[in-house]
Parts: C-alpha cells; structure tokens; sequence
C-alpha cells in the first residue's frame, strides 16, 4: 500500500488535490484502501484540461454556420424493402449486438432501484428490463440467430441489476446470452476545482455519461468478446425508452447498406423547446447539438411550409460499427469524447470537522462524456427519420412532461393502433381517445403487421386488454 499511497499522493499533490487525504491518519487499513482506490479511478492526466472545464462556467460552443441535416424518411411499411432483407439477414447470422445503456437508478420516478426494474407496460406492468428481453427473445424467434445483450451497469446498481435478472430467469433468455459490464466514472468537484468528498474515505463519484460506454466496452473486454463472436454492428439503446425498437431491420440494413460507422434514430420534435439534443450539420460537420446549445432564434426558424427548419430530435438510439468503437478506443488511454459541465448538489464533507453537509443549493461539478459527440468522428454517418409515436416516449419524471403517465399511456395507443390496423374495433372516447389500457407481448408482435400473423384476434376490444404470445 505504501507505493500506492505514495504515488498517489504525489499525482494529488501535483494538481492540487491534497486535501483529500486530509483524514488519513484517522482512517483504518480498509478504509485507506477504499480511498485509494477511488484515486486509482481518476484521470489523473486528463485534470488540468478537467479542471478548466470545471472553472470554466456555462459555454455554448460557436459555429459560423448551423444547418438542418439530410435525414432518411423511414417508409410506411418496409416488408419487401432490400434494406429490411439485409438487416434480417445480419439478425438471423448473430451479426448484431445489442447494448442496452442501463446505469441509473430509478430516483427520480420515487423508485429504488435501477431504473430498468421500474414497472412501466399498462396492463401486466412489466418492468423495463423485460420488455427489452422479450424484444431480444421474439427477434431470435423470428429470424433464426441467437443475439448477444450487452448491459452497461454503474458501480451504484450493477449487484441489483444482477440480482434481479436472475430473479426473474433473464427472462426466459440463455444465462450465456447476457453479458453486464460497468461503466467508468468520474469524481464529482466544488466550484473551486477541488475533487469532492463523500466521507473522509470515500470520493464523490458518479458515472462518466453514456459516452463512457465505448470506453468501458474495450477496457472490460467486451469489443473482444464481440470480434470473438462474429459481431460487426452494435445496437445501442437506453433503458428509460419503452417504445424503443432495440433490432430494427430496417435500420440495421440502412445502416449496412450505406457503410457507416454510426448511424442513428430521430423524431421532429414535439415543440420548439422540447429538451432534446437536435441534429445539425455545424461548420460542415454532422453533429448532435443539446437543446441548451440551440440558439433559441434557430429553435423557432421555420421552413417556407411553415413546419421547423431545425426539427430531428436526438432519441439515443444508434448503431455503430464494431470496428468504429475499437478504432475510437484503440489506445484507452488517449480516448477522448468531450466533456459536459453540469452544476448538481452534492453531499460532501467538511474538511474541518468531518461532518457531513447537506447542500441547500448547487455546489458541485459533474461532468459526463455523450455517446453522440461520437458521431462527428464517424464515417457516412446516417439518420433515419422515425414515428415518435411507434418509438419513442421516455420515462424520465415521476409526473408531468416525460412522465410514467405519458409513457403508459403512449404504449397503451400505440398497442389500441396496432389492433386496429389488424382489424379489431377499439373503442373511443367521445373526445377520440382510446378507451381503457392496452398491451401488445413483443413475443406477439414487434410491429403492428406481426398481429396479423398469430392466432385470430377477437373482432372488439374493450377495458383492459393483454394480448401474448398464443
């Protein structure tokens, strides 16, 4: 430990960082061990270029020029299309992989625990977790392959995500089809530039951002494991989407067909303001800019039709070659994905007394890396133009915008469409709205044209209504 303890007091020392080791002396064997471990996670040669970042205050990046990008309207219906056909064919060969962002807790919905064991379908209130396994599960089925899951944990929920998989059998899928690998992180600082603690032994720390996910896939041995197994093109998704398409065929062999290193999904937005990143081409250069980087005369511009000029909504769901993240990733060391400021509240302790404080206002930096700034680094990278209301409706807020509310309800509509495309009468409200709560089993149907090919449906529908696999 001595070495350690040594070569880390130096690399503090040097970066002005001493004071974490203001209780030392106070500390037992275990919990100076603690400590520098802790220290052994930060990016000690990335601190001077951190710490500007931390001094530096709220930035928005200048571009002399910012147009709308060029985006792929995804077809009404791609059964036949080449494209569907090629991504099938990458499907049912275990090509593609599938990498499910999942490090979060599920604080903000008044729920404890990672966030993918929320409870979120309509009717039989399955969990997050589950409706991606199924996904994953019907995607075999039908296209004959044996997909591999790779799940991005924090070092805050990696044992319980564990431990709820195997409570619930992962679902019905193999043990050896699941692969949990944790995301880095990085230490939380005061507005001074000095790295936080949470107790005398322990750093403030907090994961790194789903830009850590490309990092963490090499140095924990997944791109390996993926060049091992076959796997050229990974799809990414997070885990707050329930109306995410986690294998589209379409996209896959769009993806495919053009040879990009990253290609992802987009929504027009659902209002000017909407706090989501936006698609611009900057400085000739395609990029995701966040909504706080949109200069608000560009958020309102219209087209001479009168729809947004700057509408394609980010909704985190991409595809990236294999071959892209190693190359990204092929020295760890001098991987870089910019780093984003957020001002937070952060418990801490009083370097003078020991005591815990409980911030009454934002005291603290976080800084976390965007998988999407990943995206001007790639080569033909492309974007397909989706249907919101098939695709995307987060569960973000316990009420309100983004809310468990919003995100029930958007799956129960899109369920009561997908039963009217095949037939069945669904009832109204007077005001048009669905009536009672509806849930589609993705063993059923991934797609309103799978219902069609199952066992007969009832000609009406009425109240609560569940529809599986047989």
């Amino acid at each position: 430990m001595q070495s350690r303890e040594t070569t880390l007091r130096e690399l503090c020392s040097r970066h002005e960082q001493d004071h974490v080791f203001t209780f030392w002396d106070r500390l037992t064997p275990d919990q100076r061990d603690m400590l520098l471990s802790d220290l052994e996670r930060v990016r000690f040669e990335e601190m001077p270029a951190l710490l500007r970042i931390v001094a530096a205050g709220t930035e928005h990046p200048h571009y002399d020029r910012i147009e709308p990008p060029v985006c792929v309207r995804r077809p009404v219906d791609t059964r036949g299309d080449e494209r569907t056909a090629l991504g099938e064919s990458l499907l049912s060969r275990s090509a593609v992989a599938a990498l499910l962002v999942a490090g979060g807790q599920g604080t903000r919905l008044g729920f404890d625990g990672p966030k993918g064991a929320f409870r979120i379908s309509p009717v039989r209130q399955k969990p997050l977790f589950q409706l991606f396994a199924e996904q994953i599960l019907a995607t075999d089925r039908r296209y004959g392959g044996r997909t591999r899951w790779y799940i991005m944990t924090s070092e805050a929920n990696d044992a319980e995500t564990r431990a709820f998989f195997e409570q619930h059998r992962r679902f019905g899928l193999p043990l050896d089809q699941i692969s949990f690998f944790k995301q880095g992180s990085m230490p939380a600082f005061s507005l001074d530039g000095r790295m936080i603690l949470e107790s005398p032994h322990r750093l403030a720390l907090s994961p790194d951002g789903h830009g850590g996910s490309l990092l963490a896939m090499a140095t924990t041995g997944v791109l390996a494991d993926m060049a091992g197994r076959g796997i050229e093109h990974v799809g990414y998704f997070q885990v707050d989407n329930p109306l995410v398409r986690c294998l589209d065929p379409f996209f896959i062999g769009l993806h495919a067909e053009r040879g990009s290193e990253m290609s992802s999904k987009t929504v027009p937005k659902a209002s000017d303001d909407e706090k989501v990143g936006v698609f611009a081409i900057c400085d000739g250069v395609l990029r995701v800019l966040e909504y706080s980087d949109l200069p608000n005369e560009l958020a309102k511009a219209r087209q001479p039709d009168g729809s947004r000029r700057f509408d394609a909504g980010s909704i985190a769901v991409h595809i990236l070659a294999r071959t892209f993240v190693e190359r990204l990733t092929a020295d760890p060391a001098a991987f870089r994905l910019p780093w984003h400021r957020a001002v937070k509240k952060v418990s801490s302790v009083d370097l003078r007394t020991g005591q815990m404080v409980q911030p009454n206002a934002p005291n603290a930096v976080k800084l976390e890396a965007f998988v999407f700034d990943a995206l001007p680094l790639a080569k033909n990278p492309v974007i397909l133009e989706t249907n919101r209301r098939e695709e995307f409706s987060p569960v973000k807020n316990a009420t309100g915008v983004d809310s468990v509310e919003t995100s029930q309800r958007a799956l129960s509509d899109r369920a009561a469409r997908w039963l009217e495309s095949a037939g069945v009468r669904v009832p109204r409200t007077a005001a048009g709205e669905y009536s009672g709560r509806y849930e589609i089993s993705p063993l059923r149907a991934m797609e309103a044209a799978h219902l069609r090919e199952g066992p007969p449906l009832p000609r009406e529908v009425r109240g609560d209504v569940y529809v599986d696999a047989t």
